[in-house]
């Protein structure tokens, strides 16, 4: 009897040890900061809608990533979104927004001015600085002059976003002191290296053209140079997505990059895609 009292004296010290040290573990990693988790968003012109629906599940699941960084299109929704605008008032933005709102010409000839991307965004948030917005954000752009790639993170916001999105030939490049820029899509159209080198631990990329890369069997003058930005975009997406964490792939091939029409369904797209993994998601903002 005694031997046993014995036994399980030892064992509910031991017990009651390992509670202690349990505690003290729980309240370490609980005293620890958790991850700076930042979010990557790719070009894709029109198909940028599929965006929003990511957002939104984002939005209505908690989840508040702490930097940003975005090309082309990307630029366009990661500004909106870092400045701290709800995902519902960019949605009905995106409704009312046109494709004759931000190009006055059709011709490849007579390039639109990029100054109506400028005045879109200007529209939405204001004349603001980058210092303005609620969240980091950089917007991923091109040096035609150089060929480098140039994270823009200073000054106007709107001016940044229109040189990000300034697809060559649709737009007249932005020249911005020494620098001509276009589309930043040219050099890294899923910028997550960009998120990783603004601070993030983590990083989640959303790439919402699942049609690049692939090629034409036309030899029609603009039915080449789409395929061809397609195709050098592809190897830009997957080198994206090797510095990502998590990627979001909505399935947007049946939409059109310069075409308004299904943009209810790519909203929705994108929605379903983050949904499926918003339980991942939240597991990079967990202390480790």
């Amino acid at each position: 009897m005694a031997l046993w009292f014995t036994k399980k004296g030892r064992e509910q010290k031991r017990l009651k040890f390992e509670e202690q040290r349990l505690a003290a573990e729980r309240e370490r990693v609980a005293a620890l900061p958790r991850p700076k988790v930042g979010l990557a968003l790719s070009g894709g012109g029109a198909k940028g809608y599929a965006h929003l629906g990511v957002l939104k599940a984002f939005e209505e699941n908690g989840v508040d990533f702490d930097v940003v960084a975005g090309t082309s299109v990307g630029s366009l929704i990661g500004a909106l979104y870092a400045y701290g605008l709800p995902t519902e008032k960019i949605i009905e933005a995106g409704a009312d927004l046109e494709i004759k709102d931000i190009r006055d010409h059709s011709f490849l000839l007579n390039p639109s001015n990029p100054a109506n991307i400028e005045a879109v965004v200007r529209g939405l948030i204001g004349d603001v600085l980058f210092s303005d917005l609620k969240k980091p954000f950089s917007a991923v752009a091109t040096d035609l002059k150089s060929g480098r790639e140039i994270v823009l993170n200073m000054g106007g916001v709107a001016r940044a976003v229109s040189a990000s999105c300034c697809v060559p030939v649709v737009f007249k490049p932005v020249v911005w002191g020494d620098w001509h820029l276009v589309d930043g899509g040219l050099v890294n159209v899923l910028p997550a290296d960009v998120a990783r080198a603004m601070g993030a631990d983590k990083v989640v990329a959303v790439d919402i053209n699942s049609a690049r890369g692939s090629g034409t069997d036309s030899v029609k003058l603009w039915d080449v140079v789409k395929a061809s930005f397609r195709i050098a975009m592809g190897a830009s997406s997957k080198f994206g997505m090797l510095r990502a964490d998590l990627a979001i792939l909505p399935d947007t091939k049946r939409f059109r990059s310069s075409k308004k029409e299904g943009y209810e369904e790519m909203i929705e797209t994108g929605y379903q895609a983050a949904l499926e993994v918003i339980p991942q998601v939240k597991a990079l903002f967990e202390r480790e």
